[in-house]
């Protein structure tokens, strides 16, 4: 049996799988990153991850110390507001009856954040961690077992290779073969919702506003990218239903881009499809612990959470970052039980607040009571009518408190 030896094995390639791999080998540590499907890096591409990230503040800089930020920024849109609109009041179609704008300036002269489509994302990441001598990029194998003892983990591959290395790091999402084989379980919370992805021109500039507009069935919520073909455009996520985003997804083009109009309140005008839907499922899970023995869990092996407030993958750098802090700190002591619990402890609350605040927040956007959705558009009214609570729930959604 070929056995080859590291410092660190990630189990996953998705985003935080390569920045993960490219924190730790700029670090020193010897990295290989492990996932089925090489990266699609094109837009048009069957399989292209038509979702976006907005990179706030503090995964911007955590970025920027990873040499990544000047590659991306070029790639980038600013998001200078974010709106929170209330359309679930009777009309038909649907009106904008409460619009509230959370400005960048109330924090500081920087944006919220920026805006980059994954598929982007994945090309510069792939990019650097070609020009990495210390990252192994294995793609078309998939981690398999996994057998730990005190002072190692081993990893068989789907090829039969067998990795030794200090320290596992689970990044392989939601379904995570290597949180299973630690003995970890989950929380789930499931919503009967699916969300549709995809990028939209319109007539009327987004001037830098990513705008939530809730009605029921969850956010329909609009992105800032750069201009398509001198055209002002964003990407959307639409969280409805299941069966609500199964009967989306059957429309033709012509009859989604009214339905898409409509439910978007005609804010920005006309909208008009320019890629391809995709549809994934909701749901909220956090793992009931962040390690195990020479395991740790990071990104959605650990927590994930409906696409609300730009929240997934800025919990998943910082736990990146906490996990690099803490092997830098001490290199010796590399994936060892002391190290990982103060990774869990370092990580846990804050996770936990979140995950839980966002899935509040997501079944708030699903009610269809009239009474609920009049409670919800009052509510929004008074928070932001006092400017300390208003300035707390920017910086909380910063990750800044």
């Amino acid at each position: 049996m070929t056995i080859e030896h590291n410092d660190i094995i990630i189990a996953g390639g998705g985003l935080a799988g390569m920045i993960s791999a490219l924190a730790f080998a700029q670090a020193g540590f010897n990295t290989v990153c492990i996932d089925p499907s090489p990266p699609i890096t094109d837009r048009a591409d069957a399989g292209a991850d038509l979702r976006t990230t907005a990179f706030l503040q503090p995964a911007q800089a955590f970025l920027n110390e990873l040499g990544l930020w000047d590659k991306l920024a070029g790639h980038a849109t600013r998001l200078d507001v974010m709106r929170i609109i209330d359309a679930g009041g009777p009309d038909l179609p649907p009106v904008a009856r409460v619009a509230k704008d959370f400005k960048s300036t109330e924090l500081s002269d920087l944006p919220f954040g920026w805006n980059i489509p994954n598929w982007l994302s994945r090309r510069i990441l792939l990019e650097a961690i070609n020009a990495q001598p210390n990252i192994t990029f294995k793609t078309g194998l998939s981690c398999e077992t996994l057998f730990t003892r005190d002072t190692e983990a081993r990893v068989r591959l789907s090829d039969g290779v067998q990795h030794r290395a200090k320290l596992v790091i689970a990044a392989d999402g939601r379904h995570s073969k290597m949180r299973e084989q630690a003995g970890i379980d989950v929380t789930t919370t499931r919503f009967g919702q699916k969300a549709l992805a995809f990028a939209i021109t319109h007539p009327i500039p987004h001037e830098n506003i990513s705008t939530e507009i809730h009605r029921s069935g969850g956010p329909f919520t609009l992105v800032p990218l750069p201009d398509h073909r001198g055209q002002p455009s964003s990407a959307v996520v639409w969280m409805e239903s299941g069966t609500n985003a199964t009967g989306l997804m059957s429309l033709s083009e012509k009859d989604f881009e009214r339905a898409m109009t409509e439910r978007s309140c005609s804010i920005l005008g006309p909208l008009q499809l320019v890629t391809r839907r995709s549809v994934w499922p909701i749901i909220a899970q956090l793992a009931k612990r962040l390690s195990g023995q020479r395991v740790a869990l990071i990104a959605e092996a650990a927590h994930v959470v409906p696409p609300i407030g730009a929240q997934g993958l800025n919990m998943s750098l910082t736990d990146i970052k906490t996990l690099r802090d803490l092997a830098v700190a001490a290199p010796d002591s590399l994936g060892s039980t002391d190290m990982l619990d103060r990774y869990h402890t370092a990580r846990y609350r804050d996770l936990q607040i979140r995950v839980q605040g966002i899935t509040l927040l997501n079944k708030t956007s699903m009610v269809d009571l009239q009474s609920l959705r009049d409670f919800r558009a009052a509510g929004l009214t008074a928070l932001y009518a006092l400017p300390q609570v208003r300035k707390t729930l920017m910086q909380m959604g910063l990750g800044a408190v």
